[in-house]
């Protein structure tokens, strides 16, 4: 579980997230949403660790982020996995090379194990037998896969993905959203998810936060969004749903 409190980030004299705080639950994909600009993705990389807070605290399972010494730190880091915006793979290095790279920095592991690893999170994601391809040669789908196996590469018991779906079409979106879930399911992983797909929101989101301005104005779940009773989450998904021509 993780649990944020009262999360207050400034840039110089703006206040970009103000007093947020959420709760996400293992074995669950959580959503957070809001428009851009609104302070989802500065909450995301305060969490993993990118950006400090001003104030507020940062739970793993009761272990405050923020209080960890650098050694603390870095060992909760090798429990959380990262799917990045566009895949983020390196260019110069192969399918195999990729999900080996976060082995290779925090593990021991012996160049069979991490090869027995890697081929074990290739099949996973449904891409076995890839190993040698490069990234260029790979569609935007199959790089979000790539992308998903070296987040689970290192079996993480969180599990942050942002934007997912950014530039895929709407068969392979809901592949990967499919595929996400599942992870989330099989491994019991606490899973938060950056996103403007409101159609993925409402099939998948067990645990939503809406930001807006830097505030978190609405918690709940799919099956409460029509009836939010928040007025700028309307508007949000409103203004979605238009976008993308209707839910």
């Amino acid at each position: 579980m993780i649990e944020v409190g009262s999360i207050i980030k400034d840039f110089g004299s703006k206040r970009v997230l103000d007093k947020v705080s959420a709760r996400f639950e293992p074995s669950k994909c959580s959503y957070v949403i809001g428009a851009s600009g609104g302070g989802k993705s500065v909450l995301m990389k305060c969490m993993v660790g990118l950006l400090t807070p001003e104030h507020g605290s940062i739970s793993f399972d009761n272990r405050d982020f923020l209080k960890l010494d650098y050694y603390e730190k870095k060992k909760l880091r090798e429990e959380i996995g990262m799917l990045f915006q566009g895949g983020a793979l390196f260019d110069s290095l192969s399918v195999q090379e990729n999900i080996a790279f976060p082995l290779r920095m925090f593990t021991n592991m012996k160049e069979a194990e991490i090869v027995e690893r890697v081929n074990f999170c290739l099949k996973r994601v449904r891409l076995e037998n890839s190993n040698h391809l490069f990234p260029s040669s790979l569609s935007g789908g199959m790089k979000k896969r790539v992308g998903i196996a070296r987040a689970i590469a290192l079996n993480p018991k969180y599990l942050f993905c942002d934007e997912p779906n950014s530039g895929l079409d709407p068969i392979t979106s809901r592949v990967i959203d499919e595929l996400i879930l599942e992870i989330t399911e099989e491994y019991n992983i606490t899973t938060i998810i950056n996103s403007h797909d409101i159609k993925s929101v409402f099939d998948m989101g067990d645990h939503i936060v809406f930001i807006y301005q830097g505030k978190a104005l609405w918690e709940g779940n799919k099956n409460e969004l029509g009836n939010s009773g928040c007025a700028e989450l309307d508007t949000f998904i409103s203004a979605s749903e238009f976008g993308r021509g209707g839910k």
